[in-house]
C-alpha cells in the first residue's frame, strides 16, 4: 500500500499538535527562512542548500519550490509554527523507487531546544501513516547526535547505517543512520 493523498488539499494542508502549526510556506516567510539558514549548524546538517544562501534562495524555496512540490504531489514542505512565529521547516517528501515517504526538518536556532524537532517528526508520520503509508523514514548524518536524538523522541527506531548516501557541498558523500516508523510503533 502506498500513501493515498487523494482525498487530501496538499496546496492548503495544515497539521496541528499541542504546541504547534505546520503549514504551508507564505511569501512572508522569506526572511525568516533566510535568517534561519544563516545558521552554521543549519548549513552543516543541510546539505541541500546554497552556501552562501540568499534572500534571494529563501524567497525562490518559499515562492516557488515548496508551492511547486506541493500542487505536484510530492512534498508537504512545511512551516513550523509556535506562538504565531516560523521557528523551523520541515517536510514529507515522495520522491519514487524510495522506501516511501521521508520526512525532514530543520528547526531554527531561536527555536532549538524546545522539543520542536521531535513534535514535527512525530506528526508528520502519524499524518503519513494515517492516510494508509506502511512506512516513513529519514535519515540522519552519522555525526548527528542531536538529529539521532530527535528521531528516537519521535518514534523512530534505528534501522541500520546506509554507507555513501549523503552529498556534500565538497563533492564527497557520507554514510547516514536510516531511521523508519511503521503503523502500529
Amino acid at each position: 500500500m502506498t500513501l493515498d493523498l487523494s482525498a487530501v488539499d496538499l496546496l492548503t494542508e495544515s497539521i496541528g499538535t499541542e504546541r504547534l502549526l505546520l503549514r504551508p510556506f507564505r511569501p512572508s516567510d522569506a526572511d525568516a527562512v533566510y535568517r534561519s539558514s544563516q545558521d552554521p549548524e543549519t548549513q552543516r546538517w543541510l546539505g541541500a542548500i546554497p552556501v552562501p544562501y540568499t534572500r534571494a534562495d529563501a524567497r525562490m524555496f518559499v515562492e516557488d519550490t515548496a508551492p511547486r512540490e506541493r500542487a505536484d504531489g510530492t512534498g508537504l514542505s512545511v512551516v513550523v509554527e509556535a506562538d504565531g512565529e516560523l521557528v523551523g521547516t520541515a517536510g514529507l517528501y515522495l520522491r519514487p523507487g524510495r522506501l516511501g515517504p521521508e520526512i525532514g526538518y530543520s528547526i531554527a536556532p531561536w527555536g532549538r531546544r524546545r522539543g520542536y524537532a521531535a513534535e514535527t517528526a512525530h506528526a508528520l508520520a502519524d499524518w503519513a501513516l494515517g492516510l494508509g503509508a506502511p512506512r516513513v523514514h529519514l535519515f540522519t548524518d552519522v555525526a548527528n547526535a542531536a538529529s539521532q536524538a530527535v528521531a528516537r523522541r519521535a518514534g523512530f527506531t534505528a534501522e541500520g547505517t546506509v554507507r555513501s548516501c549523503l552529498p556534500y557541498r565538497d563533492g564527497s558523500r557520507g554514510n547516514a543512520v536510516l531511521f523508519g516508523r511503521v503503523a502500529g510503533d
